[in-house]
């Protein structure tokens, strides 16, 4: 079958976004898989499916599936993508639209000077619901936030374990630049605390309101940016006292502005969304 794609990019976080709309689309993870590939598919950090709503109230259902194939519950930089693709093809005329997601309901905004900002929700910091397995650990407080011990490479690092619809575990670093994120990321990322894995961010503190930022994502290594884990490390930024919000992220590729006014309310992502290409492909 020939399969109609558009390749988008949120601060270099690179996308293949589908329209499930108006194609049939039935693939194994092999063929997701086959699709991010970049050497023999059309490459991608994650795979994005618009498809019509399964419940009331909201415009769209939005699936994500990352690099190895596996579908995952959020993506925050594919959320923007997501907006930017279903009012550029005309799926709809609203600049709010209602998102449903594994992990939930979504709100982006496409603001009038084009920039695309999404309430990601509030995040959850219950240990079990991240999830994480905290049993027989001893946390270090500091101001609101808690950090938890894991032992990788006979080294001990804390991590602070949030959800923003999926698992991330936030570590504090001197230089994100020089620190080992591609030798450390995939440790944490498959360490036996996370059942369902976890993206692992490595967070450089500059000032108050600007952090710098690197993330290994769970299932598609290292990007460029990963919206939810900016949005996981400015909440637990805010939460340790180190930041204060609104704050800017700076990423590999491009920067974020992640705002968010403390406990139970949600966490707001703006930045942008580009599109590249639309293409076609046989599979």
């Amino acid at each position: 079958m020939k399969l109609k794609f558009t390749k988008m990019h949120g601060a270099g976080n690179d996308f293949i976004v589908i329209d499930a709309i108006n194609q049939n689309i039935s693939f194994t993870p092999e063929q997701w898989m086959h699709l991010a590939d970049r050497r023999f598919g059309i490459g991608a950090d994650q795979i994005l499916v618009v498809e019509r709503p399964v419940s009331e109230g909201v415009d769209f259902r939005y699936r994500i599936y990352n690099a190895d194939g596996g579908e995952v519950e959020q993506c925050g930089n594919g959320s923007r993508a997501f907006v930017r693709f279903v009012t550029d093809k005309k799926l709809t005329d609203k600049t709010a639209i209602r998102v449903e997601t594994m992990s939930g309901i979504i709100e982006p905004l496409l603001q009038a000077d084009g920039s695309i900002t999404v309430n990601m929700g509030a995040p959850v910091l219950d240990t079990a619901k991240v999830p994480f397995n905290a049993d027989g650990l001893t946390p270090i407080s500091q101001a609101d936030d808690v950090s938890w011990p894991l032992t990788i490479n006979d080294k001990v690092v804390y991590v602070s374990a949030v959800s923003m619809g999926n698992p991330h575990a936030v570590q504090v670093v001197e230089n994100s630049e020089t620190f080992p994120v591609l030798q450390d990321g995939p440790l944490i990322e498959h360490h036996p605390r996370f059942p369902k894995r976890v993206n692992a961010g490595f967070m450089q503190v500059l000032n108050p309101q600007h952090i710098r930022l690197r993330v290994y994502e769970r299932g598609a290594g290292e990007t460029l940016a990963c919206g939810t884990g900016a949005c996981a490390a400015v909440v637990t930024g805010i939460r340790r006292g180190l930041l204060t919000s609104p704050v800017r992220v700076s990423m590999h590729g491009g920067e974020l502005s992640i705002a968010w006014q403390g406990e139970h309310h949600p966490v707001f992502l703006s930045g942008p969304a580009v599109t590249v290409f639309d293409g076609e492909i046989d599979i």
